[in-house]
C-alpha cells in the first residue's frame, strides 16, 4: 500500500468518518465505512499514527487519511502506520514529499503494512 498525498481535503463521502484523535477506535463500528479521516491537531501529537495502526490490525482495509498539521516529514511513518492519504499543511511541498516516499523500499521491522518483519520474510 502507497502512500497517496490528497491537494485537498473534503469531508465529502457517504461513507467517510471524521475522527478526533483521543477517539478509541477499537470500539469503532467499521460497518460500511469506506474513509476514516484522521486528525493532526499539531505534528507534534501523534495519536492518530496509534489509530492507524489499530484501525489496520481490525482489519479496515478502506482510506485512511491524515489531515491537519501534515508534515512531509510525517509520509513515511504515516505509511507504514497504515494511512492510505494525506492532506499536507498548505506550506507543505508535494512533489518533494513523494520523493521522500520513494526513498526506501524495505524495512527491517514489521509494520502496519507489511507485519511479518524482513528477517522472516521468505519472499
Amino acid at each position: 500500500m502507497s502512500l497517496q498525498i490528497i491537494s485537498q481535503h473534503t469531508s465529502e463521502g457517504a461513507n467517510a468518518r471524521a475522527l478526533a484523535n483521543d477517539v478509541d477506535v477499537q470500539t469503532l463500528d467499521l460497518e460500511g465505512l469506506e474513509r476514516i479521516d484522521l486528525n493532526f491537531p499539531k505534528f507534534t501529537d501523534g495519536r492518530a499514527f496509534s489509530q492507524a495502526f489499530v484501525l489496520r490490525r481490525r482489519g479496515f482495509t478502506g482510506d485512511i487519511r491524515a489531515h491537519g498539521d501534515v508534515l512531509i516529514d510525517q509520509l513515511l511513518q504515516m505509511q507504514r502506520s497504515g494511512f492510505s492519504s494525506a492532506v499536507l499543511r498548505e506550506d507543505q511541498d508535494a512533489v518533494h514529499g513523494e520523493k521522500l516516499l520513494g526513498l526506501y523500499t524495505r524495512f527491517y521491522q514489521g509494520d502496519a503494512v507489511h507485519a511479518t518483519p524482513l528477517f522472516a520474510d521468505a519472499s
